[in-house]
């Protein structure tokens, strides 16, 4: 077999060397010139038909909190991308089947980055920008040297993880890549042993003379000369130094004067936490040890470098610090989070350990304010205006805007509607003068016939309406009689009283009415007469009091007032009490009986101004005649046309001061 390999060896060199143009590429296949390339599967030279594309989406609805399995990844996958299909609170996490934990586990989130696990470099990417719709996903290359499970820590529902890799089939060709042996293994049947001497070599060489040519002749084809021994995928680390290439195909020198010798290592690929390094390999003289150019030594038996731990001792612990999270709000001063992981890197991998390791350092913040914009904001633009009314209760304004982070008044949708400022409220100017206030007039007149009154309640109170003139109760009582009359008696001569009349209300206090005449009585008849012409007898009462029965409580209500407006529509208003028998206030009067407290009044089109030097300088003029002002010059000229038209109304009514 050594001997099939140095023949197949020269004709690989031989053909190399005929046809070397200046710049030709090495295949994947690591032959100068060939045009092989790795197909999706992984396969020097393959045609893409050795594998198959595993694919799939994992959508179960999940119920409870924790880790789910999602997929399992096969020994020997290629191209693995395992994606969530949209962002989500959710976690994708990698274990081995052995329950060595990758990415993500233990329920410790590792940040996104490069992770090491089952013979290949994972990419873990968690996307975190606001915009960014896109969810997590593990990316590697592989192929993986044992069974990988992925899981889902299922914290909401699920969005949706796509899963794809590749496997190769059945109908796979191997790689066609020339293979390289460990020191001191069995290449092709030899053991080759560093340090024997020229006659041990030559011993060993002549008993390899005698197997070879023992056996049955080898015969030598076109076909078996393109056969190589496979070289597995995971032979070699992937951190092989940069000066140990494949040496060019030269003729091989057999020479007995030069071997491979170690000559130092490479540098540690890290300055802690089990970093790794190879011998460096040099052809030297064997008794002078003398470095030769590498074309004096058998490239053949040329050992292959391999990986050597160094600087073992573990590496400071540091905080790891995570991607702010998005602000918790759109506007306005919000929150934010970050994860914040003691870690410690050892053997190539960040682990997170106990927070205790990192008391060395300042631990990092996890929370911090934010702000993305200034929201739009209430603002008060102007003070309360003076009260409506000049005394009793009225109200007032003030200009309240919705006004956004430029200054721009907005619409007030923009902001708060429950944090609006009030732009209308009551005040209350204190208690108005006096005013009479009246019962309805009695239906019943006192005399059933001939002259009879009707009755009514009049009382002088305090009210709080605004708009009612600005006087007191004065010695201008109201009348609590008025004259009825129900047609003619007749009766003789002599003072005749006629029965009394009903009550003048039908509860509380009233009167009742009689009718009491001079008659002349006939025989069948009676002639009234003149009162004088029964002077000398006693007249008989003809009103007294009555009481029915306790009313308990009716409404009373005073005059109306001026009407707001001289013309085109305004209102007039008038206080309406609840009093008991006693005229104290009382809340037990029919509420569906209450007399109404405002009306409106003077619908009709206003006439213009005749006199342009007699207008209205203010626009609440109506307060003014309402409060009698008119009398004054001031006012008389300030609300010119006001006072004109409620003097023509009512003559006498300015009067002078």
């Amino acid at each position: 077999m050594f001997v099939s390999y140095l023949i197949l060896t020269l004709l690989h060199v031989q053909t190399a060397v005929l046809a070397r143009p200046g710049g030709e590429s090495i295949g994947c296949d690591d032959y100068l010139g060939s045009d092989k390339v790795v197909d999706k599967c992984g396969v020097c030279g393959g045609d893409n038909t050795g594998c198959q594309v595993v694919s799939g989406v994992f959508k179960h609805a999940l119920t409870s909190l924790g880790y789910h399995r999602v997929v399992e990844i096969p020994q020997g996958a290629t191209k693995i991308n395992i994606t969530e299909m949209h962002k989500s609170n959710n976690y994708l996490a990698l274990r081995s089947r052995s329950g060595r934990s990758i990415i993500n586990g233990n329920w410790a989130i590792d940040r996104p980055g490069k992770y090491e696990g089952g013979g290949t470099m994972f990419t873990y990417k968690r996307p975190n920008e606001i915009s960014s719709t896109a969810g997590e996903s593990f990316l590697a290359e592989g192929p993986t040297n044992e069974i990988l499970d992925v899981y889902m820590i299922h914290q909401q529902p699920n969005p949706g993880v796509h899963y794809e890799y590749v496997i190769m089939g059945t109908n796979a060709i191997s790689p066609q890549v020339p293979s390289h042996r460990r020191p001191g293994e069995p290449f092709n049947g030899q053991l080759v042993t560093e340090g024997r001497s020229p006659e041990e070599r030559e011993e060993k060489e002549g008993s390899e003379k005698e197997d070879v040519h023992g056996g049955a002749p080898e015969i030598f084809t076109s076909e078996s000369a393109q056969t190589f021994p496979v070289r597995h995928p995971d032979r070699f680390s992937s951190h092989r130094p940069d000066n140990v290439v494949p040496p060019a195909p030269q003729p091989p020198r057999r020479s007995r004067d030069h071997n491979w010798k170690q000559l130092g290592t490479t540098d540690c690929s890290t300055t802690c936490g089990k970093g790794s390094q190879y011998p460096i390999f040099r052809c030297v003289h064997r008794n002078t040890h003398e470095e030769v150019p590498e074309g004096y030594c058998d490239s053949s038996m040329k050992p292959t470098p391999e990986e050597e731990p160094c600087n073992i001792f573990p590496c400071p612990a540091f905080w790891d610090i995570g991607e702010w999270s998005e602000c918790s709000k759109t506007c306005g001063l919000g929150m934010q989070h970050r994860q914040v992981l003691c870690r410690q890197v050892y053997a190539n991998r960040s682990l997170t350990v106990q927070p205790y390791r990192c008391q060395h350092l300042d631990k990092p913040e996890t929370t911090s304010t934010c702000q993305l914009k200034i929201c739009s904001e209430w603002q008060i633009r102007t003070d309360w205006t003076s009260c409506s009314v000049p005394c009793g209760v009225g109200q007032r304004t003030r200009d309240v805007k919705c006004v956004s982070n430029i200054g721009d008044v907005v619409d007030d949708e923009e902001c708060n509607m429950k944090l609006r400022p009030s732009d209308i409220e009551n005040c209350d100017m204190g208690p108005c003068a006096k005013s009479w206030f009246l019962t309805e007039w009695s239906e019943r007149c006192s005399a059933e016939c001939g002259a009879g009154v009707r009755t009514r309640s009049v009382v002088c109170m305090t009210n709080h309406i605004s708009s009612l003139p600005l006087e007191g109760c004065g010695n201008n009582r109201p009348v609590e009689a008025t004259p009825c009359d129900n047609g003619p008696c007749t009766g003789k001569v002599e003072w005749f009283a006629g029965s009394w009349s009903q009550c003048s209300i039908e509860c509380g206090s009233g009167t009742q009415q009689r009718e009491v005449i001079c008659v002349r009585k006939n025989a069948d008849t009676f002639e009234v007469l003149d009162p004088y012409e029964c002077s000398f007898l006693e007249r008989p009462p003809s009103q007294q009091s009555c009481h029915l029965k306790p009313c308990g409580a009716k409404w009373f209500n005073t005059e109306w007032s001026m009407c707001s407006k001289s013309c085109q529509g305004g209102f007039r208003v008038r206080e309406v009490r609840c009093l008991s028998d006693d005229m104290t206030l009382s809340n037990l009067c029919d509420p569906q009986l209450k007399p109404e407290e405002k009306e409106s009044c003077n619908p009709q089109d206003c006439v213009p101004e005749v006199d342009e030097n007699c207008k209205d300088r203010y626009y609440n003029c109506n307060v003014v005649v309402q409060a009698r002002l008119c009398v004054y010059n001031y006012y008389k000229t300030a609300c010119c046309a006001s006072c004109t038209r409620v003097a023509n109304r009512h003559p006498g009514f300015l009067g002078s001061r």
